[in-house]
């Protein structure tokens, strides 16, 4: 019995975001034959922009890249003070900033509430400082808003959330107002589709992805993994 708690916790540690600090870099599995087209600043200028945080920015990304009306999605580090972190200072609770996305997307095709319900359908809100096997401040919960009018969206959702009883835990997720969103380093970028064989990705990004495609598959792509 202590055997297989032990190798659950192995298998857990080896496979968490926090675990892969020191060998991302050196983990990056060769891209696949597909080349992935990415749209040029100015292209994007065009959208609307959301930002949220829940849990290791790959497996966010991947989720919100295959949303219909998203047109690109941004790994980076958002919610705290320091300028410029780094993965390894972020990812080792170094900083006060947390694992977040940037989410380009058409309003004229999928609004800001939807991209709400997106975040909420796709993590657990209830875990304080954790998702999945990712644990600390640099892995919870937050929901950004630029303007009252998207306060109010992530506000009332949550109301109605606890209204109708969807989870048995207190929601613990953060409402805060956005100041500054910082960029990933490159090799974070597409971080699930490059990296398919990833430990981490097979065993905790996928199974992620699948689990929110199946309870809204009508908010997704047509065509994405």
């Amino acid at each position: 019995m202590i055997k297989s708690i032990l190798l659950t916790l192995t298998i857990l540690f080896s496979t968490s975001c926090e675990s892969n600090v020191k060998k991302s870099k050196q983990a990056h599995d060769p891209p696949n034959a597909q080349t992935i087209s990415k749209p040029t600043p100015d292209n994007l200028q065009k959208y609307e922009v959301a930002y949220f945080a829940s849990g290791c920015f790959w497996c966010v990304e991947a989720i919100y890249e295959d949303v219909i009306g998203v047109k690109e999605v941004i790994s980076g580090y958002s919610g705290g003070s320091e300028k410029n972190p780094t993965y390894e200072q972020v990812g080792r609770g170094l900083t006060t900033h947390a694992e977040a996305v940037k989410v380009y997307y058409d309003p004229k095709v999928v609004d800001f509430k939807t991209l709400v319900v997106v975040f909420f359908g796709s993590h657990d809100p209830t875990t304080l400082n954790r998702q999945g096997p990712d644990h600390g401040a640099q892995y919870r919960s937050i929901a950004f808003y630029s303007n009252e009018e998207e306060k109010k969206i992530i506000e009332n959702y949550i109301e109605q959330l606890k209204k109708d009883k969807v989870y048995n835990s207190p929601i613990v997720t953060q409402v805060e107002k956005f100041r500054k969103f910082y960029d990933a380093e490159d090799y974070h970028q597409d971080y699930e589709k490059l990296n398919p064989n990833n430990p981490y990705i097979i065993n905790i990004s996928i199974p992620r992805y699948k689990r929110f495609k199946a309870k809204y598959p009508e908010l997704m792509k047509k065509g994405g993994h």
